[in-house]
């Protein structure tokens, strides 16, 4: 599909600056979404921390201090080849990759899904799809063969997924249509609490990160937003000196 690849194209590589998350006493006048002029400065408190993105990646500002937006955007390096390969529509199929095989070992850093359009059924999410005929489910633990059942939320008939020992993605079922809003809730043997998965569907218009991240902010698809962010991510800057 297009969408992502002309993203990827169209990225300059410094744009607008968005605010993507913010923690701290200055959260308030950052909510995520919020565009920031790049001639302009952020000043936080201490115990501020405020996440921006814009066409080069994203980099974390940490309070006490005065941050400078256009001399923290020109640190770092560019983060678009990173990025082609997460939204790489191709990819998005049956394939043995991104997870640990035999189990995710104690203390080691959960794996990171390869691919932004792959459904993580590790946790509750709305999932942004750019082509809902073409929805793919990913595991982080590919140790044991598993079988899902997926059930509608309003009701109606289930259908099973299966992964093979060794898979980390299969294919959604044909039977339960993906729609805008929809909500199903995946189970499986061995799960503590059923996983509650929507939908949101994507526009076809091609944009920059910038872009990409404002959509998936309003549509609330925050595991999503979290693997784009992380992805792309840059060097903490350094607030302007005093």
């Amino acid at each position: 599909m297009a969408l992502a690849l002309s993203a990827v194209a169209a990225m300059p590589a410094v744009a607008e600056t968005i605010v993507v998350r913010a923690s701290g006493p200055s959260a308030k006048g950052y909510p995520p979404g919020k565009k920031l002029a790049d001639s302009g400065t952020v000043s936080l408190k201490a115990g501020d921390v405020v996440t921006l993105l814009d066409g080069r990646g994203t980099r974390t500002l940490r309070g006490p201090g005065t941050f400078g937006l256009t001399a923290a955007a020109s640190s770092g390096t560019d983060s678009r080849n990173t990025l082609a390969s997460l939204l790489e529509t191709k990819r998005v199929r049956r394939a043995r990759t991104g997870a640990v095989r035999g189990g995710i070992s104690e203390g080691a850093p959960a794996p990171r899904s390869p691919n932004l359009w792959y459904v993580d059924i590790s946790q509750p999410s709305t999932a942004c799809v750019p082509d809902p005929a073409n929805v793919q489910l990913w595991r982080p633990d590919i140790g044991s063969a598993v079988t899902l059942t997926i059930t509608p939320a309003k009701g109606g008939p289930s259908a099973p997924v299966s992964f093979a020992a060794g898979d980390a993605v299969a294919g959604w079922p044909a039977t339960l249509p993906v729609t805008e809003g929809a909500q199903y809730r995946l189970s499986w043997s061995g799960l503590g609490k059923p996983i509650d998965i929507g939908f949101a569907l994507m526009s076809g218009a091609a944009g920059g990160l910038e872009t990409m991240a404002s959509t998936l902010i309003a549509k609330k698809c925050e595991a999503q937003l979290a693997l784009l962010t992380e992805t792309v991510a840059l060097p903490d800057p350094a607030p302007d000196a005093p």
